[in-house]
């Protein structure tokens, strides 16, 4: 009887998952391509520039996406350690001058020549797995806090706050999740509070970020410009968007129109009740990972689902946060819909796990409901 159930649900996948991935993978496509044209005419005189290596990175995702979801998930328990310590190595070499790239200000990706890559989104990726690993193991507390404060420290090196403030939020959810004593995660959370406040009182650059969040109108052509405009983008949308592709603070207006601050120039177009749709498919998603999550066959699946559902949300609150003036810019772009090949790859490597992951879960309810009729049955 088991074994019957067993082959019946080998295809159970959430397709509901799936879409949702896809979906916003391909919004994001169409509007990287409307509002990086701008840029990319300027520096590039080919409007297309970002959105043709978007499409690139989008199409080696979602092949990582098929083949990831098709692998037995318990084949990244055994590597999760590896990968891990590839990814702190990584992180290491990132900030040495004849490895690391350096634009902005800030060291943050690896040069291959004819691309880049930025090891802290494959960081993200490989913390997921090994703290699922730990946790599967049932280690203490410390055996989690370690390589999270380390991993944190070598980031700040590059430097980027945003991506050490997301990364020590996964950690953390992870943490929690994973059973560890309530005391001590709250001590953990404590220390981070405080570790956050320092560093960002620390940096002349971050405090005045900080002040100009607190005060954003004190300044609006110097370091309150880049709030300003989203703001105004925000403004121009209104209810239902001034339409597709009809952006006017995307032809150079905005910072980051693409990145960072793509959510502007997609309320702008969208309007408001455009971007509540977007806010939608993204707590869809969140949603539908928990599910999987809550119900899946062992701690490891659970903690690394959880961990997805992590990253997708903090990097989400943050950006939007940004974008809606509740947080300071903290330069942390929108999960699969921002231009970046790294953080797309990494997303959808991940996500295919969680679908694989899915497929299991279904089992393990059957199998479940199954034990439990056997046992009333011999009652």
């Amino acid at each position: 009887m088991l074994s019957s159930v067993n082959k019946k649900v080998k295809t159970g996948i959430d397709w509901q998952f799936a879409l949702l991935v896809l979906s916003l993978t391909l919004l994001g496509l169409l509007f990287i391509a409307d509002a990086s044209a701008p840029q990319a005419l300027k520096f590039f005189n080919n409007r297309f520039y970002f959105a043709k290596q978007q499409l690139v990175w989008s199409l080696v995702g979602i092949v990582l996406f098929v083949l990831f979801s098709k692998i037995n998930y318990k084949f990244w328990f055994r590597y999760a350690s590896v990968i891990f310590f590839l990814s702190v190595l990584a992180l290491i070499l990132v900030i040495v001058p004849a490895f690391g790239l350096k634009a902005l200000g800030a060291r943050r990706w690896l040069n291959f020549g004819f691309f880049g890559f930025q090891p802290s989104e494959l960081v993200k990726f490989a913390l997921i797995l090994y703290f699922a690993r730990l946790s599967q193991l049932k280690k203490g507390f410390w055996s989690f806090v370690i390589p999270l404060v380390f991993v944190s420290f070598l980031i700040m090196l590059e430097p980027d706050l945003g991506t050490t403030l997301v990364v020590a939020t996964i950690g953390i959810l992870q943490i929690f999740v994973s059973g560890v004593n309530f005391f001590y995660f709250l001590v953990l959370v404590s220390v981070s509070l405080v570790s956050g406040i320092i560093l960002i009182i620390s940096s002349s650059y971050r405090r005045a970020r900080l002040m100009t969040f607190l005060a954003q109108t004190t300044d609006p052509l110097g370091h309150g410009y880049h709030i300003t405009q989203v703001l105004i983008s925000l403004g121009l949308g209104g209810l239902f968007g001034v339409g597709l592709g009809e952006s006017k603070q995307k032809y150079l207006f905005l910072p980051e129109a693409a990145t960072d601050s793509i959510f502007a120039v997609i309320a702008e177009e969208v309007g408001f009740i455009g971007s509540l749709v977007l806010i939608f498919l993204f707590v869809y998603l969140i949603y539908r990972t928990l599910k999987i999550a809550v119900s899946s066959p062992d701690i490891f699946s659970k903690v690394a689902s959880f961990g997805f559902a992590a990253w997708v949300g903090s990097q989400v609150i943050l950006n939007l946060g940004s974008m809606i003036a509740l947080t300071p810019l903290t330069g942390v772009p929108l999960p699969l819909v921002s231009y970046g090949g790294s953080s797309l790859v990494m997303l959808l490597s991940l996500a295919g796990i969680i679908l694989n992951i899915s497929r299991y879960r279904q089992e393990s309810l059957i199998l479940r409901g199954s034990r439990r009729k056997l046992v009333l049955k011999k009652r």
